[in-house]
């Protein structure tokens, strides 16, 4: 099974990508308040202090640069910023090895940057992928493209996830059925936290893709119609696709908890696979095998 991306056009009245500059600004604003001064060995003023997290001064002292030059960073002009600076700035910000990289991603002149075309609008899964899917038996698996859309996947993916088959093509994304969906808030126990890495996810592909105009069209669509989304967003973090542990509430077979793996394709055009499993031996594996049998039959099916 395999399904290509939805046709997404961006709103007449909506810019069809995104602005670097006001990234950047945000990116650094909104992780320079994450930190109190203590926590960079700095005596805080207590009741005093009239902005959350550090000073631009303060920040700038950290990095070893000029404030003129971290304030000039700040407000969006990231030309000719070296690599050394930005590690320093990196550094003095505590940020992650993602956070460094998106920072980068921002911070990098697109004259210096060696432009990448915005993924084609039809993503193509390779039929070797398409055949791996439909080996893994027994467990769920899909592989996923650009702006976290739902490229292609198997038949347990279904059984668990609602058979994405019968959704038209522009549902097909992560980030609606997260927001806009409400059976997938029912799904997920930890809606939350779903939601937070979905958005985080995101905003890394933002930075790596500012001008892709149906990211552009889709951000824009979320906000308007998701408060929570519009708040996520707001908050400018980012992370990669990894691994971890999901809770889910299955309307047939009931809570499942299984672990999932994420894994890169790096020659198709930044798709992933990602896989569910359950640990042996326990009551989710047992509802997972349940699933797997009524799952067979098309009647029995789980209509998310």
């Amino acid at each position: 099974m395999d399904e290509n991306d939805a046709a997404r056009e961006p709103a007449a009245d909506r810019p069809d990508h995104l602005d670097r500059r006001a990234e950047l600004s945000e990116f650094l604003r909104t992780r320079r308040a994450r930190l109190k001064p203590e926590d960079v060995g700095l005596a805080s003023m207590g009741r005093h202090r009239r902005v959350p997290g550090l000073r631009r001064e303060e920040l700038a002292q950290l990095a070893g640069v000029s404030v003129a030059y971290y304030t000039r960073l700040e407000q969006g002009n990231g030309r000719n910023v070296s690599a050394e600076v930005l590690d320093a700035i990196a550094r003095a910000l505590r940020l992650s090895d993602t956070e460094h990289a998106h920072l980068v991603h921002l911070a990098s002149p697109t004259r210096q940057r060696r432009r990448s075309p915005a993924p084609k609008r039809q993503q193509q899964v390779r039929p070797a992928l398409r055949h791996l899917l439909d080996s893994l038996e027994g467990v769920p698996a899909y592989i996923g493209g650009a702006r976290s859309d739902i490229l292609a996947w198997n038949r347990m993916a279904a059984a668990l996830f609602g058979d994405w088959g019968r959704m038209p093509r522009a549902e097909r994304n992560w980030a609606r059925l997260t927001f806009l969906n409400p059976d997938y808030r029912e799904l997920f126990v930890d809606w939350d936290s779903k939601a937070t890495d979905m958005v985080s996810y995101l905003r890394l592909y933002a930075g790596r893709n500012p001008e892709d105009p149906e990211l552009s069209a889709l951000v824009g669509e979320l906000s308007v119609k998701s408060e929570e989304f519009r708040r996520l967003w707001a908050t400018h973090d980012v992370k990669e696709k990894g691994h971890g542990v999901k809770r889910m509430r299955h309307p047939l077979v009931g809570e499942l908890t299984l672990a999932y793996e994420t894994l890169h394709l790096p020659d198709d055009d930044g798709q992933f696979l990602s896989v569910y499993h359950p640990e042996p031996g326990t009551a989710s594996a047992e509802a997972l095998r349940l699933l797997a049998s009524w799952g067979a039959d098309d009647s029995l099916r789980t209509k998310l």
